[in-house]
Formats: C-alpha cells, structure tokens, sequence
C-alpha cells in the first residue's frame, strides 16, 4: 500500500487551518441553531418554545455569522498565497464558491429574520414562526455546506 504526501508550502497552512476551522464550526453551528429551532417547533408550552427559539436565533447570530466570515477569510487568504496559475479551475473550487455565495445571502436572510423573530420573542403572545423560517433555512444550509465539504475533501474532477 503506497501512502501519497501532500507537499503545500507552509505559508498556506495556517490560512487553510483557519478556513477548515471556519467551515466546522460554520456547520456545527448550523446544527445547533436547526435543532434547537426544531425542537421548538415540537412543544407545546410556551415558556419552552420561547427559550429554545431564542437560543436557535442566538445561535445564528453569534455562531453561524462569526464561522462564516473566518471560512470565507480562510479561503481567500487560503487562494492567495497557494499561488493557483490563471487557469486552475477545478470542479471542486467552482462548487465552494457558489455555495460560499448563495450561501452568503441566504445566511443573511436567515440573520435579519433571526433579528425580527428576537424582537417578536418580547412580545407576550409569539408564535415563534421566524424560527421555523430560520430553521429550515439553517437546514438548508447545512445540507449546502455538508455538500461542499465532501467537495472540499474529495475533489471530484
């Protein structure tokens, strides 16, 4: 069994490290946020349905924004110095950058009704709807970058 080396400068590792760490947390984040938003959704007595909505929300503010920035630094400094010619342009690069991309607004969407659902929560009777938009866009992006990360890894041609 013959076992293959990658041989990457050293000036990269530190950026990839950065953007993989982004990328994890960015998805366990994601996670968090759907299955406390889901959960939500199950119960009945309001008290609970309030708190688990407000952690899902939370959770896409201070998690899933904050991962997503250090990924899509990583990447571009990650790019940068791995010095690719004008012509690289694999598959699996082509399909980071349209998930990083739609990803990046469907993210946004997710923070600015994650902000109107906070608000909603003050209210004494809130039915939590937001968070149940905010879930499934959560588990949509997690099915999204689940998907990027086996392109990531595997580099399919």
């Amino acid at each position: 069994m013959t076992v293959l080396a990658v041989n990457r400068p050293s000036d990269v590792e530190f950026p990839l490290f950065l953007h993989v760490l982004g990328a994890i947390l960015l998805i366990g984040t994601l996670l968090v946020a759907a299955t406390a938003l889901l959960a939500a959704w199950r119960r009945k007595d309001p008290r609970e349905v309030t708190s688990l909505t407000r952690i899902g929300l939370w959770t896409i503010l201070l998690g899933v924004f904050p991962s997503y920035v250090l990924m899509r630094v990583g990447a571009r400094w990650t790019e940068a110095a791995s010095d690719y010619p004008d012509d690289f342009e694999p598959a699996w690069l082509g399909l980071g950058y349209i998930t990083a991309n739609l990803g990046a607004l469907v993210t946004l969407i997710a923070i600015v009704l994650a902000i109107i659902g906070l608000r909603r929560l003050r209210e004494p009777v809130s039915r939590a709807v937001l968070g149940r938009v905010v879930a499934s866009l959560s588990l949509l992006l997690f099915a999204a970058y689940a998907v990027a990360v086996w392109a990531m890894t595997a580099k399919p041609t």
